[in-house]
């Protein structure tokens, strides 16, 4: 139940986000969700895409140095709270959560992304609770149950 993310590294100039997203698009891959972070001098692009594979190619044939990580998409409910009770659940647990991001499908839920240090386990946890984790296929294609 793991997805792939890709992630690079922009100078933190002026139109640096558009070339990494202009690739992609000629390269007909759909950017499903993204974050960016900045500091100073860098910006850390992350992104969740149709074709994580063809992605990271294009990407890599355009000269940026890309990283792929493991990240884990879990659905909750849209509304005050949902957050809360996710939260609530994990910590007990000692799982780490190294960063996370958020997007919607539409309707009443919320995806929340997140990079977890024992992402495994994390799954185990959640699906053990009932919590849906979500099927990479259903994030790549943008398509909810």
């Amino acid at each position: 139940m793991k997805i792939h993310q890709i992630s690079l590294f922009l100078e933190n100039q002026p139109g640096q986000l558009i070339e990494p997203c202009r690739v992609l698009s000629r390269a007909g891959i759909d950017i499903r969700t993204l974050t960016l972070a900045d500091t100073q001098l860098f910006g850390i692009l992350r992104l969740i895409v149709s074709d994580w594979e063809a992605g990271a190619k294009v990407l890599r044939e355009a000269g940026y140095v890309i990283n792929l990580t493991e990240v884990v998409a879990v659905e909750v409910p849209d509304r005050p709270g949902g957050l809360d009770e996710l939260l609530e659940l994990l910590q007990g647990s000692r799982i780490n959560i190294e960063y996370m991001y958020a997007f919607t499908f539409g309707g009443d839920k919320a995806v929340l992304i997140f990079r977890f240090d024992e992402p495994d386990r994390a799954i185990e946890l959640l699906k053990g609770s009932a919590i849906n984790v979500i099927d990479p296929v259903e994030v790549y294609t943008g398509i909810a149950k």
